[in-house]
């Protein structure tokens, strides 16, 4: 038998391992869980989980030192085994976890999950594309990159509530990065607007450094120049953008006190709770989304249609998280004039924005 007909046959349970692992991984990315039909114990399904998850941190370790030299072919089909194992393992306990403690929760779950496999998976096909003779640099990284995935599970949130908390603090985040961003435009548009020096509002504008001049154009207005006017904004569309502020700020005012609101008051005690959790974050994922689609309407030449659509569409999502906050078990007595008050700096610049739209189309 050659030496490459050789290592083939060394390396076929490899291969058979590298093709469970992807179908594990694609199950568990796509499958639905098993409802438990008794009493579930979340305590007890993380300590299996942690458990699972180590045991294949560990298998990958020993695959990839295995594979530092040529194995025999019992080394190989017994490592590929070993780690078989544990990637069943691990998918067997993640789909324990029913939809009933929290869709957020259970996505935070799967995502990891799929995360690990996808690194395991790429380090068999890391190993099989390379010659065995020592430990690679890929294979380093890609054995490091297991272990990585693996520590995430000691971050991940432990409940439903914990859950919802984690992603409504990321949609804040992102929301106050937008708004920094059209902050910065707004301060230049608040210069060239209050100015006494009027000749700024003719030659300077808030994309002058991203939109320089074209020197090659005879007339001096090329399509990068700031002869051109779709790179300005006029005096009606800064104040457009300066009132369309007000509304991206009550976005992240929105998200910071549904935040408060679910870390105080957030319970998983009844699936009613869990689900109600559920519904907010769900209902808040359009918010960042929508501040984006704003934003990007402002910037010149601004489309008044396409503002007034994301102005409506924006005020649109706001009014229904704070409607299923009002509805909701986080909203206690306390909470009611936060709620109140937002839903109506929500309408208030909605019919501003309205009015402004109305008189400059």
């Amino acid at each position: 038998m050659s030496a490459d007909n050789s290592r083939s046959d060394a390396l076929l349970p490899l291969r058979n391992l590298s093709n469970l692992v992807r179908c594990s991984r694609d199950r568990v990315r796509d499958g639905e869980s098993n409802e438990s039909s008794g009493m579930f114990s979340l305590s007890n399904f993380w300590e299996n989980l942690n458990d699972a998850v180590k045991v294949t941190s560990q298998e990958a370790t020993k695959l990839s030192l295995i594979f530092s030299k040529p194995p025999s072919e019992e080394d190989c089909a017994e490592i590929a085994g070993c780690v078989q194992k544990s990637v069943l393992t691990l998918s067997t306990v993640y789909f324990w976890l029913p939809k009933s403690q929290g869709v957020t929760l259970r996505k935070a779950v799967r995502d990891a999950t799929v995360e690990v496999l996808d690194e395991l998976l790429q380090l068999t096909e890391v190993i099989l594309s390379s010659p065995v003779h020592s430990l690679s640099q890929e294979q380093l990284m890609s054995t490091g990159g297991v272990w990585a995935a693996c520590d995430k599970f000691n971050q991940l949130p432990k409940d439903n509530r914990s859950a919802v908390l984690a992603v409504l603090t990321s949609y804040a985040g992102l929301v106050k990065d937008a708004l920094a961003e059209m902050e910065e435009c707004v301060c230049v548009c608040v210069i060239l607007c209050c100015s006494p020096l009027q000749a700024l509002a003719e030659t300077e504008d808030p994309f002058a450094d991203v939109l320089p001049d074209d020197d090659d154009d005879e007339d001096g207005e090329g399509v990068g120049g700031r002869g051109n006017q779709d790179t300005y904004w006029s005096p009606s569309d800064r104040l457009l953008v300066c009132e369309c502020r007000g509304l991206m700020k009550a976005s992240g005012a929105s998200l910071r006190k549904l935040s408060s609101a679910v870390r105080n008051s957030g319970s998983t005690e009844t699936e009613e709770n869990i689900t109600q959790l559920d519904d907010l974050a769900d209902a808040a994922h359009d918010i960042s989304p929508s501040v984006d689609d704003l934003a990007l309407s402002l910037y010149p030449p601004v489309d008044r249609p396409a503002v007034n659509h994301n102005v409506c569409k924006l005020a649109g999502v706001l009014k229904k998280v704070l409607e299923i906050t009002r509805s909701s078990h986080v909203c206690g007595e306390a909470d009611v004039c936060w709620v109140q008050f937002l839903s109506g700096a929500v309408q208030h610049n909605l019919e501003k924005l309205e009015s402004l739209l109305s008189c400059g189309s």
